[in-house]
């Protein structure tokens, strides 16, 4: 008995928390180690609260290799063989192409019993076998490096318009051959339309594509209208350099970055050309300026709101503010500059009527900077929950409307672009006591959320590196049932 619960513990399943991505064939379920001059038999996964049809395959790999596949027995799924030795385990499952009929329902899926050394034994579980489906909205591969940088809104007529890099052939910041891509859902996210081209600045000036990337984008919908709009950062020029580093003062696409906006008035199909306005919000001492990638959102006065970023000095700094349109998206302004410096790709907010919240990335490590402006960014003051939120230093999201209620995402660790978390608050962003854990492991970490419907939350995250995947969660679930 005592040699059997050693083996035991020794069997801990660790059930990692990742999306279970529909079409994909090698989700991870189960981890395990097992001991060596151990023998391992039969393991058997159990699941439920998803179609038997859904489950297309599942494998045992050890040490990187599949050593099993499954056979089915009703809602259980059988791995046998030969029995196996020691070593470093995992189950893998494929889902087939399906349409679920509500993506923000969890299911249960994990390991229900193993034989070793000939006993059937139930192992002990780290972490829960509740699951959440996802779905792919970009992936790498196909000619394309990497997409990056995710963008998503809900527009008046309930269509999901996601938007991203499309980093075709390198994984690295602009410059480079890099357009936005864009994908919509007519069906709550579990369905998506082919990869179109919404910015594409072409071979301007006699250069090539590689010259003129744009990138970075951030979505808005103007909720008085129903038109769309996306904002992102042009550069011209400057072959092998990062624009980052690159871009600098002036207005002319030869010195300086430049900030486009893209028109849609037909629920996000077709797009305008790129409206170049940078003289209405750069000033010309800055370096490089941009949006916050992600969205922007439509005040309750009808005022459109991006947030921004700029750098200046000798060691450009940045800092990160706000543009606003009062006359739908005819002319841009910018606010005055938020007072806290090296802070960068900020995500704005109404937390009640008339008053923006920028929840800004922290390059000084300290935790998520968080200000107030109640004058469109004339004057800022420091919101009591600056410096609360802890990061690793990332882009976030933030969404709320002026009722209270507020939602916010990030990689939601101290060090290392981990445990992507989306988080609710009762109080205005005071607190936020509320959280759903959605992938644990490593990624490029910027997310992007939006409402799906009234009770339903969407986000769009980096997950693998170069994929987007998106998911669903029930309000009252992130907010335990209030």
């Amino acid at each position: 008995m005592r040699i059997l619960a050693v083996i035991l513990l020794a069997l801990q399943m660790h059930n990692p928390v990742v999306p279970v991505v529909i079409g994909r064939g090698d989700n991870c379920i189960v981890e395990f180690s097992v001991p060596e001059g151990s023998s391992l038999g039969e393991v058997r996964l159990r699941y439920d609260g998803i179609p038997a049809r859904a489950v297309r395959e599942v494998c045992l790999v050890k040490d990187g290799v599949v050593v099993r596949k499954g056979t089915r027995l009703h809602r259980t799924l059988a791995l046998k063989g030969e029995p196996l030795g020691g070593g470093d385990y995992s189950i893998r499952v494929g889902l087939a192409q399906f349409k679920p009929k509500d993506l923000s329902k969890p299911f249960m899926m994990g390991v229900s019993s193993v034989v070793i050394d000939g006993r059937r034994e139930t192992p002990s579980q780290d972490g829960t076998t509740k699951r959440r489906l996802g779905v792919e909205v970009a992936k790498s591969g196909d000619g394309v490096a990497a997409y990056r940088i995710p963008g998503i809104a809900t527009s008046n007529k309930g269509t999901l318009v996601s938007v991203f890099d499309i980093r075709r052939d390198k994984t690295s910041d602009l410059q480079g051959d890099i357009d936005i891509g864009l994908r919509r859902s007519h069906d709550g996210g579990v369905s998506w339309s082919e990869v179109s081209v919404a910015m594409d600045m072409g071979q301007w000036g006699g250069l090539p594509q590689d010259q003129n990337g744009i990138g970075d984008p951030a979505i808005l919908v103007d909720e008085a209208t129903g038109d769309l709009f996306i904002c992102a950062l042009w550069m011209h020029g400057f072959p092998g350099k990062m624009a980052w580093w690159a871009s600098s003062d002036g207005l002319s696409p030869t010195q300086t970055g430049q900030i486009m906006i893209s028109r849609s008035s037909d629920d996000g199909l077709t797009w305008s050309d790129p409206v170049n306005i940078t003289s209405q919000v750069k000033d010309p001492s800055w370096l490089l300026s941009l949006q916050g990638p992600g969205r922007g959102i439509s005040m309750s006065d009808g005022a459109l709101v991006f947030a921004f970023q700029h750098q200046e000095g000798e060691k450009r700094l940045p800092y990160s503010g706000i543009i606003y349109s009062k006359d739908h998206g005819v002319t841009w302004h910018a606010g005055e500059t938020c007072p806290l410096p090296n802070t960068t790709e900020a995500q704005v907010a109404e937390v009640s009527e008339g008053v923006l919240m920028l929840n800004m990335r922290n390059n000084a490590r300290t935790g998520r900077a968080v200000y107030t402006t109640s004058d469109l960014g004339k004057t800022w003051k420091e919101h009591p929950s600056n410096l609360q939120i802890q990061e690793p230093v990332c882009m976030a999201s933030l969404y709320g409307k002026p009722d209270g209620v507020m939602l916010f995402s990030n990689p939601d660790s101290k060090k290392g672009r981990v445990n992507m978390t989306l988080k609710g608050s009762l109080d205005g962003g005071m607190s936020w006591p509320y959280s759903v854990l959605l992938y644990e492991k490593e990624g490029w970490g910027y997310s992007c959320i939006t409402m799906i419907d009234d009770a339903t939350v969407g986000i769009l995250y980096e997950e693998r590196q170069g994929s987007l995947v998106f998911q669903a969660v029930k309000l009252s679930e992130l907010l335990g049932g209030r």
